[in-house]
């Protein structure tokens, strides 16, 4: 515990807006690379994967942040908002990628939307997190009320599920890497659970 102690001392220190900055300074280095030929024979998918990777990492982090401060201590909260942010930020790039430089019409955009059920289902977890996006500051929380924020904000569970089916579906054969993502979401899902709520329900 006094471990955990000193590295929330430490955290206190540590201004949020750094997440954001490096967020920002990843993505743009990961774009250089595509520029820059350095991303291998197919740089748009690579880079719209790569993209794509980070994101449900940190949404991975964003789910984290709860259950590490109510077991080990370790309080994430300040950084919270922004690991969120960031999050949407590169599932922003990530689509954008796929959307100007990969399809590049919007019709063939429509047909891989309705066509391929992972790309759907990406679309589907995307179009969740743009409302969290937009509301994810003060103003929104004095406008909707601290429940009613809460409850909205509760679409990120369903946005993570999503985002992890879609990693699985993309992948061709077996990855170990999409089955951890999806583990660790159902996992962090789990801690949620009002357990003693569930067994008075199914007594």
């Amino acid at each position: 515990m006094q471990v955990v102690g000193g590295i929330n001392t430490g955290l206190r220190k540590v201004p949020a807006w750094l997440v954001y900055l490096g967020g920002l300074g990843w993505a743009a280095y990961l774009f250089w690379l595509g520029l820059s030929n350095q991303l291998g024979p197919e740089p748009i998918n690579t880079l719209e994967r790569l993209y794509g990777d980070v994101a449900i990492k940190l949404l991975i982090l964003g789910l984290a942040v709860t259950p590490l401060r109510k077991w080990p201590g370790l309080n994430l909260m300040k950084f919270r908002r922004a690991i969120g942010l960031t999050a949407f930020g590169f599932v922003l790039a990530h689509f954008m990628v796929f959307a100007i430089l990969d399809v590049q019409t919007l019709e063939r955009g429509w047909t891989e939307i309705v066509k391929r059920p992972y790309v759907t289902i990406g679309m589907a977890g995307f179009l969740l997190l743009i409302p969290l996006a937009l509301t994810s500051n003060n103003l929104s929380v004095r406008k909707l009320g601290g429940a009613g924020w809460r409850k909205l904000h509760k679409l990120t569970y369903a946005a993570a599920l999503l985002g992890a089916v879609h990693y699985l579906w993309l992948v061709k054969g077996f990855q170990i890497e999409p089955v951890v993502f999806t583990a660790l979401i159902v996992g962090l899902l789990l801690t949620r659970i009002k357990w003693s709520r569930a067994r008075a329900v199914f007594a």
